[in-house]
């Protein structure tokens, strides 16, 4: 299993790379870049998505078709974005701070 993670905050993607020890991690900047390289995913892999970034929403549908399970995290006050990335296809959707909370979780599967 891979973890693909798309996130452009660098913040986030340092708390990913500091929680990865000994775990396949791949960070990616734009869910844009991980679209273009869904022939890579398969359907033990894994996707963390910063739903806050540009064009994420429109990658759930091509990442969940390719067996990928898509778990997308934002603002807890953005309620909207969350039930539509939800409704998009995403297995689990958290608020940020649970996202970061659960983060160990996440990437030991």
């Amino acid at each position: 299993m891979t973890i693909f993670v798309v996130s452009a905050d660098l913040m986030d993607r340092s708390r990913f790379q500091a929680s990865a020890d000994g775990i396949d991690l791949t960070v990616i900047r734009s869910a844009s870049a991980l679209v273009d390289r869904a022939n890579e995913l398969t359907s033990t892999d894994r996707v963390l998505l910063d739903l806050g970034g540009r064009g994420a929403l429109e990658a759930i549908p091509l990442l969940t078709a390719t067996g990928a399970t898509v778990i997308g995290y934002g603002s807890h006050v953005d309620e909207a974005l969350l039930t539509t990335a939800r409704d998009y296809g995403c297995a689990e959707v958290l608020a940020r701070s649970v996202f970061f909370r659960r983060l160990p979780e996440l990437l030991r599967g």
